[in-house]
């Protein structure tokens, strides 16, 4: 019952970002959104995730969007033209990522192919092997500690790029507002 209600909530906060005009509504319901996605990560028992989640979707980008709005304005430009052709590529490839998971093993279905891999050798050798009780733990710090440190040196590199393209904006105006001068 929760998981309807949460994704209810999510579905809502789509469509509330999508029709306002108000960039900072914007930016404070894309920060719900993150909120409501890492409920539902807490609900699916993947907490690893969740905190992922709240700390990035909710926390770090939500702070990103209000500096750029700092250096914008507070409302979206009205387009021009109708975007037909961005909507036909959102269309084709929903529909192409569907069709890619019709073939999928059920949901928690315990004889797919991933649960009968690796998964029975980490719960049966991770608290040995590592020494850390926590499994989830143990895989992300040990077995995947390559891959977890490429996604955290990902999102500095994004967030360093971010601050640098709000840094040279803010310089490029101050020039201009110079020169206007």
């Amino acid at each position: 019952m929760i998981d309807i209600v949460l994704l209810t909530f999510l579905a809502a906060t789509a469509i509330a970002v999508v029709r306002h005009r108000n960039l900072f509504a914007v930016v404070m319901l894309a920060g719900i959104y993150s909120l409501l996605s890492a409920g539902l990560f807490v609900t699916l028992d993947a907490v690893d995730v969740a905190f992922t989640e709240a700390a990035v979707g909710a926390g770090i980008s939500t702070v990103l969007f209000l500096a750029t709005l700092a250096l914008t304005g507070p409302r979206e430009a009205v387009p021009v033209r109708k975007p037909y052709l961005p909507m036909v590529v959102v269309s084709i490839t929903g529909a192409a990522l569907i069709w890619g998971t019709l073939d999928m093993p059920r949901f928690a279905d315990p004889q797919a192919p991933i649960h009968q891999h690796v998964a029975p050798r980490y719960i049966e050798t991770s608290p040995t092997e590592i020494g850390i009780p926590n499994m989830v733990t143990s895989v992300l710090a040990s077995y995947r500690g390559y891959d977890t440190f490429g996604e955290v040196t990902v999102i500095f590199t994004a967030g360093v790029g971010v601050l640098a393209l709000l840094g040279i904006r803010r310089k490029r105006s101050s020039k201009d507002a110079a020169e206007k001068e």
